[in-house]
């Protein structure tokens, strides 16, 4: 058996529901962005790809979603049922996960990653 990633090892030091729905998060942000470098960046699951994509973490009682400022602007008129400040967004447990919202908040990013390294 392969050893756990590092950010397998932060999602199982929670309870099972909150394990699910952090799996849940790194599944939708791994579908966008396949080929992003995982790994724990202040405390918490981080995607890159040359620049810090999206990051995650747990919470009392919300999942922190971190796509930066631009991922939160670009979105900003989808997330008006969620409390977001200027880089993050709350997810709160007792409300379905929006995966394919991460999931479109995640490809954003990588879109406005490759633009950057095009120039």
């Amino acid at each position: 058996m392969a050893p756990l990633s590092a950010v397998e090892v932060y999602i199982e030091q929670f309870d099972e529901p909150v394990q699910t729905l952090l799996a849940n998060v790194r599944e939708a942000v791994r579908s966008a962005a396949p080929y992003a470098e995982e790994r724990i960046g202040y405390g918490m699951p981080a995607y890159f790809t040359g620049e810090a994509l999206v990051s995650f973490t747990a919470m009392k009682s919300h999942i922190g979603f971190c796509p930066t400022a631009y991922g939160i602007s670009a979105f900003a008129h989808r997330l008006g049922a969620y409390r977001f400040s200027k880089g993050a967004v709350r997810f709160p447990f007792s409300r379905p996960l929006p995966c394919g919202l991460i999931r479109e908040m995640t490809a954003c990013r990588v879109r406005i990653a490759r633009a950057k390294r095009a120039k």
